[in-house]
């Protein structure tokens, strides 16, 4: 018996030598070799690094592809299928006309400002149809692909009325307003007339309304 708990004496003072033995093995390479137990959580935040490096780059990577399609996408231009609205606009009575008409040939092609430019040509030269209506100015209105809007700014000019008294075959001819159209012819010799109104005759005497041309009538018709 006495043995047995020698024995047993024995083996507990030796698993307290061992086990103080490998806890002061373990200070003493903690303490010579600190760097030996910090590789792993080293490894792990430079894991955890490099994965988060790699998700901020392809952040970076998708958000430069998609600037650059952004910047490779093309301005909308003008073609041969864009629905080409024109908006006359009279600014006496303030209507608006609008008429559909076919796209003109130089404007397919063209983005929203080559567009404007070439509107800002046309301001500047309209054509002789458009300056006969009182043409003003004209401007973009609308623009995509698949519509264009033209506003054209019209102030018509107030029909003259009137008469012209004017001289064909030394006879005095009465003119509408246009001095192309007869509308009377007289027996007035312009011989028979005073030389101021001669001459004002030759270069196209005014009358108002028909009240003074009957007037006129009357006092030189023989």
């Amino acid at each position: 018996m006495k043995i047995i708990k020698r024995i047993s004496l024995f083996m507990v003072m030796a698993g307290i030598m061992f086990g103080a033995g490998s806890y002061a093995t373990l200070k003493a390479e903690q303490f010579f070799y600190p760097n030996k137990y910090r590789q792993a959580p080293m490894r792990i935040e430079t894991e955890k690094l490099a994965e988060q490096t790699g998700k901020d780059e392809a952040l970076d990577d998708a958000g430069e592809e998609q600037v650059i399609e952004t910047a490779m996408e093309k301005a909308p231009v003008v073609t041969a299928d864009t629905l080409y609205l024109i908006e006359e606009v009279n600014l006496s009575d303030g209507t608006v006309k609008e008429k559909e008409e076919l796209i003109p040939v130089k404007y397919i092609g063209l983005d929203r400002l080559a567009l404007i430019e070439e509107l800002n040509a046309y301001d500047k030269n309209p054509a002789l149809s458009d300056l006969k209506l009182g043409f003003q100015t004209i401007e973009l209105s609308s623009f995509s692909k698949d519509r264009v809007v033209i506003c054209k700014y019209y102030r018509p000019k107030e029909e003259q009325k009137g008469f012209y008294l004017m001289v064909a075959d030394h006879y005095v001819i009465v003119y509408e307003s246009d001095k192309k159209t007869v509308h009377m012819n007289t027996d007035i010799l312009l011989s028979g007339l005073s030389h101021t109104l001669q001459s004002e005759i030759i270069q196209g005497k005014f009358i108002e309304d028909e009240k003074a041309l009957y007037n006129f009538l009357e006092s030189y018709s023989s």
